[in-house]
């Protein structure tokens, strides 16, 4: 080929390879996705957050400086457990029978959590999971110097899962406190503890939720859940430890992971700050909780219940049951009553309100605004102590007695209602006095994934009043249920295991 021919290829490809560029970087005339004869299809919206210039650099020296500052009130605990005595399991006998042919003699455990210093003067604050039963003298604290000292339990409170402990020293780093009431989802925080016993570990994320109750956490009769939840890496260890805004204020104290393999799997959950403090100041003071209670059982209305009682939209939570001569008997609150605000803070959750008293004492003041039959009202409630569930003993002869008598009584036939899936029969004299009701009809069978079944209704409960009136027989409901229209809820006050309730059933259109 000749030197013009290599020349002329040259500059044709090199002609080319600009044109490209040209295409790919500068033509305004391509392919525009969207439909076809319509160029000027647009799609998604305005971003409602103003970039206010993106500082990186600032955000990274948030983080760095919250570090540094929170990071000395933080400390390791470590717990030697009380030993536990010998088992007289059989299992256990083939399962710790030693090679040489005796028992070994129990020894204690020892597991570790985190704290966070609350006064210079040694109190620190942690979860009742973390001491409890923590052995005499069996329970150290290693600060984030390494400096060692021994501390002894001021109180406890398994209803939130907190602890106050107290180390002998003065002047020791104390953390601020922030206001938990304020935060919202999406805002950064920082986790500090100790996790899987890495010493002061720091991880970060956001607040994902808040106000997370029902989880299952905090295994009492009266336990109160309301929990921050963040994606930032929470791990065994880390219980205890503080959960801190950019401010460098603690905001909550972690306390538990969503996991199904005891590790991290992203959500941790932390008690408010505010909760928390409450409770230590009275561990503080006296040792033990003085906590103020209404006296009731509260659930959530949901969008059926809210159609049963004429309410324009589902908020706020109904009581079911009453404890006798408590508050709220004495304030003239009635079951069936929704509670729509405490103190002018709105409640739509049981957790809301029972976090929201659990900070209170007895003889303190809330204000109530409810919805009663149609019309809002205020009631003003002093609080009262808890009161101690009693459990009497059944005879069982007599139990026996009235099941062979309610074997002869008449049952008539059950009713179903085929449109919620439900059937019902009359409750036996026997049924009666087992249950302590006078009246009501008994479900014998609730039609799985019905709409009854759907809202809680199983085979067993007892349905006592539809629309606010006592049934005494399948008829009574049958009449109630035949005035409402497709579409229309019914309001059942339903007796089971777990106490009243109040379920509203929607009629299927």
């Amino acid at each position: 080929m000749s030197k013009k021919s290599i020349l002329a290829s040259i500059f044709l490809i090199f002609i080319g390879i600009v044109f490209g560029v040209v295409l790919v970087s500068n033509f305004k005339g391509g392919v525009t996705p969207g439909f076809a004869g319509d160029p000027q299809v647009k799609l998604g919206a305005p971003s409602q957050i103003k970039n206010n210039g993106g500082d990186y650099k600032g955000l990274s020296k948030a983080f760095i400086d919250v570090s540094k500052a929170v990071t000395p009130t933080v400390v390791t605990i470590t717990v030697t457990t009380k030993v536990k005595p010998k088992s007289n399991d059989l299992n256990e006998f083939f399962h710790f029978f030693g090679p040489d042919g005796k028992f070994p003699e129990p020894e204690p455990q020892q597991g570790a959590g985190s704290g966070v210093v609350i006064s210079p003067d040694g109190y620190i604050l942690t979860n009742n999971h973390v001491v409890d039963d923590a052995s005499e003298n069996g329970i150290e604290v290693i600060q984030n110097d390494k400096h060692r000292m021994k501390a002894k339990i001021i109180g406890t409170d398994p209803t939130t899962d907190l602890a106050v402990i107290k180390v002998e020293e003065t002047n020791i780093p104390t953390a601020a406190f922030g206001n938990s009431d304020n935060l919202e989802v999406g805002e950064w925080v920082v986790a500090i503890g100790n996790p899987l016993g890495l010493q002061s570990t720091v991880t970060a994320g956001i607040i994902s939720a808040i106000g997370r109750g029902n989880i299952g956490v905090i295994r009492d009769t009266y336990g109160i859940e309301n929990f921050i939840q963040t994606d930032a890496a929470i791990n065994p260890g880390n219980s205890g430890g503080p959960l801190v805004n950019l401010n460098g204020e603690v905001i909550g104290i972690n306390a538990a992971i969503a996991t199904t393999n005891a590790r991290y799997q992203g959500y941790g959950f932390a008690i408010p700050i505010n909760l928390a403090r409450s409770v230590a100041e009275d561990l503080i003071k006296s040792g033990k909780v003085r906590r103020g209670y209404i006296g009731v059982r509260i659930q959530a209305v949901d969008e059926a219940m809210a159609k049963a009682l004429g309410m324009e939209n589902a908020q706020g939570v109904i009581i079911q049951n009453i404890e006798k001569d408590g508050a709220a008997e004495s304030a003239g609150l009635k079951e069936s009553d929704v509670i729509i605000s405490v103190d002018g803070k709105e409640v739509n959750a049981a957790n809301e309100l029972q976090s929201y008293i659990a900070r209170k004492h007895p003889g303190d003041q809330v204000t109530l605004k409810i919805y009663r039959d149609g019309k809002p009202m205020t009631k003003i409630v002093t609080l009262r102590s808890r009161k101690e569930e009693t459990v009497t003993a059944k005879d069982e002869s007599d139990n026996e007695s009235e099941e062979r008598n309610s074997g002869r009584e008449s049952t008539a036939k059950s009713l179903t209602f085929d449109n919620i899936g439900l059937s019902v029969r009359p409750l036996t004299s026997a049924e009666k006095k087992e249950n302590s009701v006078e009246n009501g009809v008994i479900v014998s069978d609730s039609k799985r994934f019905g709409e009854a079944f759907n809202h809680g209704i199983a085979s067993g409960d007892i349905i006592l009043e539809a629309d606010k009136k006592e049934l005494s027989s399948p008829k009574d409901l049958k009449s109630i249920i035949d005035k409402h229209k497709s579409g229309d809820a019914v309001l059942l006050r339903v007796k089971r295991n777990t106490g009243i309730a109040y379920v509203a059933v929607q009629i299927p259109k």
